[in-house]
């Protein structure tokens, strides 16, 4: 079983920023396309961002050139890094790790823009 670790949350003004960070227990994070997702109140939770054990990310378009998605393959974590944040943006984002055809959640970690 593999746990995830989400941190970095918070409140934080429009057009301001935040990193969040997620740590797996499990070294196949190493060879895992790892994700963030979000989930807006009353709304389906959606793909932000991805990386594959290669370093190939992608992006919806909504956040290109704002978020940065990386991985420390040494420390089993992911980042998303979050600039110029919108209050449309606010959310709980979750960790997701895939691996053969598993996916893994973390627990979720809330991010809220507002003024």
């Amino acid at each position: 079983q593999v746990q995830l670790v989400e941190s970095g949350g918070g409140l934080v003004q429009p057009g301001g920023s935040l990193r969040l960070s997620c740590a797996a227990s499990s070294s196949i994070f190493r060879v895992s396309v790892m994700a963030w997702y979000r989930q807006a109140p009353g709304k389906e939770r959606e793909l932000v961002a991805s990386i594959t054990g290669g370093d190939n990310a992608n992006y919806i378009d909504s956040v290109k050139g704002r978020f940065t998605i990386s991985r420390d393959n040494a420390k089993n974590t992911v980042y998303l890094q979050m600039n110029s944040l919108k209050p449309e943006e606010t959310g709980a984002y979750y960790c997701n790790l895939h691996w053969l055809g598993n996916k893994y959640w973390g627990q979720g970690t809330q991010v809220t823009v507002s003024s």
